[in-house]
């Protein structure tokens, strides 16, 4: 039986297993229930995944459809002098290669739905920290 917990292990698996030079950033993605990271620690590009939530539905009286979110965080500190547009332009395409690369190569466990970004980056963030967030959150389905 797959979990949201199971769900997000599974899509940390399977970025690790992606091939050398398949994103445009070298990264090691993390699982996390609680990610929380001081600004020192993002120096470092981190991309951590979290379990988000699950929907049930019934599709018959023995057949019940489950839609389990996981969001994928995406955080760098800028370096000082760098030009951020680039950087920014840069991170933002990792987060869309991620996307794409997921929807491309399915999971065992669980059917992908959706993947959503509702802001590329948090404007906040950048603007008060130098840091760079996106969560990018995708919805995988199973039936049991």
């Amino acid at each position: 039986m797959s979990t949201v917990i199971d769900i997000a292990k599974a899509v940390t698996a399977k970025l690790i297993a992606a091939e050398e030079g398949t994103f445009s950033k070298d990264f090691t993605p993390v699982f996390k229930v609680l990610p929380s990271f001081e600004p020192s620690e993002l120096v470092e590009l981190k991309v951590t995944i979290v379990p988000r939530n699950t929907e049930i539905n019934e599709v018959t009286r023995s057949i019940s459809q489950y839609d389990m979110q996981v969001d994928i965080g995406i955080q760098q500190k800028l370096p000082s002098g760098c030009d951020e547009e680039l950087e920014v332009e840069a991170l933002v395409l990792l987060a869309d290669e991620i996307a794409e690369y997921l929807r491309a190569n399915p999971l065992a466990e669980a059917a992908w739905i959706t993947s959503s970004n509702e802001l590329p980056y948090v404007p906040e963030h950048l603007a008060e920290r130098r840091v760079f967030t996106s969560v990018l959150t995708l919805t995988y389905r199973t039936m049991r």
